[in-house]
């Protein structure tokens, strides 16, 4: 493992050489262990989405944050128990604070559970999505975008379940045919150097693998060691790619959860990214993988902040960081759980 102070720059892995030759395919599997526990975010290239489409999604989601407000704030996700919609900036809150950047937030397209009340809270979650009527052509390209990222995201877990010597499809079980598909359109609006920097606040990601989509503006932050923030300076044609709080307690804190956050551009600039986060089925729990002994000896624990300890069922946690996130949505739609206790048989990650 490298000294930390030796890490500059985040590392770079292609993911084609995961299907290169049997030296390619080894390498590229010890690149992304390492990877995975010495940083926790990377660079991913050869990930196969075409580049076309990344940038079609670019450029969609700024004529989506060039729209007349009341266009956005009709598909606000204040109308949404799904969480679902378009937020303005200081609307979503990391560690108390407001961040300063508008989004519009898209899960997968599905229909509302039917509800009783032996329904679990997190049942709530799974719903439709709003779409802008001034912009229909949104629609179709981000569900292609979320499919082929999809794709993507589950063959880079089979790799990851490779890389720790687990069977192919150890996490298969944990995705069945509903994922917990996430997309976050992000606008970041310059700031004045006197006026709060906090684009988005530092934290770490809840679910299992977090991919994400930069322009041309910095702003993305990786805390490698405690007080010590690199730039994940963005790249053409490449994604960000880092650990959720779920892996790192499915893997015992072998993979790592590293916290970051994105400071705000100066003013007279603004930043757009696009995330895509894949979490397991809001149904699933998730287990804690038998890690050969080697690598048991090097995890280090999972590091939850014990004041907002993780659930292993993934819809209770998967809810917890949606109700901090976004208490107006949580008053309108949860005010049954803005003081829940987490039923008996959940655990906790201390």
């Amino acid at each position: 493992m490298p000294h930390t102070l030796d890490i500059t720059t985040l590392p770079t892995l292609d993911l084609s050489l995961f299907e290169g030759t049997a030296q390619q395919r080894y390498e590229f599997l010890e690149n992304l262990r390492h990877a995975a526990r010495d940083v926790g975010f990377f660079y991913l290239t050869g990930h196969g989405i075409d580049s076309h489409l990344l940038k079609q999604v670019q450029d969609h989601a700024r004529q989506f944050f060039a729209l007349p407000e009341q266009e956005k704030t009709a598909v606000g996700m204040i109308n949404s128990p799904h969480f679902r919609g378009y937020n303005r900036a200081a609307s979503e809150i990391t560690r108390g604070q407001p961040d300063w950047r508008e989004q519009f937030d898209l899960g997968a397209e599905r229909e509302a559970l039917p509800l009783d009340a032996e329904s679990p809270l997190w049942a709530r979650l799974q719903g439709p999505n709003q779409w802008p009527a001034a912009l229909p052509e949104l629609k179709p390209l981000l569900l292609e975008w979320q499919q082929a990222m999809t794709r993507m995201a589950l063959r880079l877990l089979r790799a990851f379940a490779q890389a720790l010597s687990l069977r192919a499809d150890a996490f298969d079980q944990l995705y069945g045919d509903k994922p917990n598909e996430h997309i976050k359109l992000m606008r970041y609006p310059g700031q004045a150097a006197n006026a709060s920097q906090q684009g988005v606040g530092a934290h770490k990601d809840s679910g299992f693998l977090s991919f994400l989509l930069q322009d041309q503006q910095a702003g993305l932050q990786v805390e490698v060691e405690e007080g010590r923030w690199i730039d994940a300076l963005p790249r053409d044609n490449t994604l960000v790619v880092n650990i959720g709080e779920l892996l790192e307690l499915a893997t015992n804190g072998y993979l790592r959860a590293t916290v970051h956050r994105v400071v705000s551009p100066p003013a007279g600039s603004e930043r757009l990214s696009i995330a895509f986060f894949l979490g397991a089925q809001l149904d699933a729990v998730v287990p804690l993988y038998p890690l050969p002994t080697a690598l048991l000896r090097e995890a280090r624990g999972p590091a939850s902040d014990p004041l907002n300890p993780l659930f292993r069922d993934v819809g209770w946690n998967y809810l917890k960081g949606r109700l901090r996130s976004h208490p107006d949505v949580a008053r309108r739609f949860y005010a049954d759980a803005l003081m829940p206790a987490a039923p008996a048989r959940k655990t906790a990650n201390a």
